[in-house]
């Protein structure tokens, strides 16, 4: 009784995953994130690291007007 069970389990399995799914979304390498990678008038290497940078860069520009505001510089 066992080998049936898991005989039909196994069956059962592969042709739920042998099924082909109803949506038409675009598959491949970069069609799972949200941006636009290939093809762009700026590179997206700026956008991204100049992001950072600009986040990197907020605290110490905040801190030196902070510190020229009160005559320290």
């Amino acid at each position: 009784m066992f080998s049936q069970v898991t005989r039909l389990a196994t069956r059962r399995a592969f042709s739920a995953t042998s099924k082909q799914c109803g949506a038409h979304f675009k598959e491949g390498v970069y069609s799972n994130i949200p941006v636009k990678i290939h093809n762009r008038k700026i590179p997206y290497a700026f956008i991204h690291f100049g992001f950072f940078a600009l986040g990197f860069a907020v605290p110490f520009i905040s801190s030196y007007v902070q510190l020229k505001k009160f005559g320290a510089f």
